[in-house]
């Protein structure tokens, strides 16, 4: 990691060497309260921004970037700013190498920073896509656990974000244990509760085996 690299500020913290996060909201006011002074900071800087979402959710999300004095027209023209859509296609060639295919497309994405002048991609990902199965997600934390094997590799900081109303307080453990740092309190802080991804994988598949799956609904009663 070089100094152009480091000092990359978020909910009142700076990341250090993990750069994998995820980030509990109780609203939108809440979320777009610490996602914007991070997006802004990035296109002050020259960084890459790509956002991962709904594609519902595109028109509002461009209203408050613009809002936040970010514009937008020009960065998406210039490529400084792309919005993926969280439910791709599947690529059956990709697919029967990898089933996480947003994997595949983070991992190109973030490898496609540097080609297109940038020195950092600052990748957020929306995570209502967590809460169907359309997407050739079996497991929605296996594939936040296997993302650790790949996001190592570049110095791009990752921020999951997740509506904490709409995931049970088992899946939110679980959500906390693949991610190395997590937004708690309103604060970025390493997180604890992390586990490694071939420790954790393995735990994963001993509660298969056992037929322990948790549900992703139900809300959650948890606060952070």
């Amino acid at each position: 990691m070089t100094s152009d690299t480091a000092n990359i500020r978020f909910a009142g913290s700076t990341f250090g060497v993990h750069r994998h996060v995820c980030a509990f909201f109780h609203s939108e006011e809440d979320k777009y309260g610490a996602l914007l002074p991070f997006i802004k900071e990035g296109f002050d800087h020259g960084d890459r921004a790509l956002h991962v979402l709904d594609p519902s959710r595109r028109t509002d999300h461009l209203r408050r970037l613009r809002a936040a004095g970010i514009d937008t027209e020009r960065a998406e023209a210039t490529g400084q700013l792309k919005l993926h859509s969280c439910r791709p296609p599947i690529d059956e060639a990709d697919a029967s190498i990898n089933p996480y295919p947003i994997i595949s497309l983070i991992e190109r994405e973030l490898g496609r920073g540097p080609e297109l002048g940038f020195r950092l991609t600052r990748l957020i990902v929306e995570m209502e896509f967590a809460l169907d199965d359309q997407d050739g997600i079996k497991d929605h934390v296996e594939y936040e656990a296997r993302l650790n094997y790949v996001l190592p590799k570049y110095p791009d900081p990752v921020v999951c974000v997740y509506d904490i109303a709409k995931f049970s307080g088992e899946v939110v453990i679980d959500i906390l244990r693949t991610h190395p740092m997590v937004v708690m309190g309103g604060m970025l802080q390493e997180n604890p509760f992390f586990v490694p991804p071939g420790e954790f994988l393995k735990q994963l598949a001993d509660r298969r085996a056992a037929g322990d799956r948790p549900h992703a609904l139900n809300g959650s009663a948890m606060r952070f």
